[in-house]
């Protein structure tokens, strides 16, 4: 079946581009976050496509007053890749690899207008490769870019402007549950462990990334910390090594309460990063883990619902409420002064992971 990619010199099998290899759960999404430079008004885009589901969905959430107001959307793919746009949810394409813009016109009150310029060339991270035993749970590519917005969000009829914004965008792409549970579970069974953080943070002239998946015990098997200019090419960021993320959780929850990066560059020089949290951002309002509106199910031809809730009032050690961005003030020591900046610190934590004192599935700190 050929479909309008084809006309473009992207294939990367000698299949058509409607096909992706063979495994059911390939994916190909986008992600956005943008605030405004106080860290106010925080929104989030998720917007994904599923070739052999043949589903793409999208998601757009919106912070104001202590709610969280999402619009969520699904359509049937029609095999047809190129199409940006589900439901009330469209992404145009202005300049690839560095100006965007998305679209909202939600019948139910939420629309928006935004465009997004990367302050440097995205920096890719280690590809994310992790098994079950002999199945593989994810293999994939992202790739990270912080931006600067312009525009406005409206939740019912009251319009905020994003002028000067900053925020985050990043493109993932490959192999990760999606869809529908395996209705043969992988043998011997094995309780679930994950263990994730991503740090994505704007300082004034410069861009930090950061991000870790650690097993059970507490060791990496993908992390990566990188500085990177305003301005700087495909080349010049720098990353970080010896790294190290201290991580202090409040009680009875899996939410941090504060987290501190140490690290080193090549020069020898230290760097210390310190994430404090001032606002919490519920990632089911795009989709990731939402009961209802999960990633690559099926919703029907062209459906789109709005949700409201209060992330303050919902139980955080609910599997649907473990998965959060925390939107933080942070502070950053090294290349001889310091800076303030913003950021977020998502964290989705499930099972052990010995150096938070987590023991069990869903417990929360001690």
């Amino acid at each position: 079946m050929l479909t309008k990619g084809d006309e473009y010199p992207i294939h990367q099998t000698p299949e058509p581009i409607a096909f992706s290899g063979t495994d059911r759960n390939f994916y190909d999404r986008y992600f956005f976050c943008g605030y405004r430079p106080d860290g106010g008004g925080y929104f989030g885009v998720g917007f994904g496509v599923y070739p052999h589901l043949n589903v793409a969905d999208a998601h757009f959430s919106v912070l104001r007053d202590g709610v969280q107001h999402s619009v969520h959307a699904s359509r049937l793919l029609n095999m047809e890749r190129m199409d940006l746009v589900v439901g009330p949810i469209r992404i145009e394409v202005i300049e690839p690899l560095q100006k965007l813009r998305l679209l909202v016109d939600s019948p139910d009150g939420i629309k928006a207008d935004l465009v997004m310029e990367g302050r440097s060339f995205p920096v890719t991270e280690p590809r994310f490769t992790r098994r079950i035993g002999p199945r593989t749970m994810m293999d994939l590519t992202r790739f990270t870019q912080n931006v600067r917005w312009s525009g406005w969000v409206e939740v019912d009829g009251r319009r905020e402007t994003y002028e000067g914004g900053l925020g985050t965008r990043d493109r993932s792409w490959g192999v990760r549950p999606i869809g529908a549970a395996d209705a043969q579970p992988a043998v011997p069974a094995q309780a679930p462990q994950f263990y994730w953080l991503w740090a994505p943070t704007n300082f004034p002239n410069l861009s930090l990334y950061y991000h870790v998946n650690d097993d059970a015990d507490g060791a990496p098997w993908n992390t990566r910390a990188t500085l990177a200019m305003d301005g700087a090419n495909a080349v010049e960021p720098f990353h970080l090594e010896e790294t190290a993320m201290k991580v202090n959780w409040a009680k009875g929850k899996r939410y941090a309460t504060n987290a501190v990066l140490s690290a080193k560059d090549a020069h020898g020089r230290s760097h210390t990063v310190t994430w404090t949290p001032k606002v919490t951002f519920m990632m089911k309002g795009l989709g990731y883990g939402h009961p209802d509106w999960g990633h690559g199910h099926w919703k029907g031809e062209n459906v789109s619902a709005r949700e409201d809730f209060r992330p303050d009032v919902l139980d955080p050690l609910l599997p649907m409420n473990l998965h959060i961005q925390a939107i933080c003030d942070v502070k950053h020591e090294g290349l001889g002064g310091g800076s303030d900046g913003v950021g977020i610190l998502e964290q989705l934590v499930i099972g052990p992971h010995a150096p938070s004192g987590f023991t069990d599935l869903l417990g929360g700190a001690k």
